[in-house]
């Protein structure tokens, strides 16, 4: 689960980074927001099962 988490924190962040290159508006802070969002899940979830990778 901690991989999966880690993979849909770095998708969302190459989109929110292509989204830039494109122009796409305010649908680039959604992605970084949701980015981070992940990125907070998966550092509780590494937390509580112990492993950090």
């Amino acid at each position: 689960m901690v991989s999966l988490l880690w993979l849909l924190f770095i998708v969302l962040l190459v989109l929110w980074l292509v989204g830039f290159a494109v122009n796409w508006g305010a649908f680039i802070w959604i992605l970084l927001i949701a980015a981070l969002a992940v990125l907070a899940l998966n550092l509780i979830a590494g937390s509580r099962s112990g492993r950090w990778y």
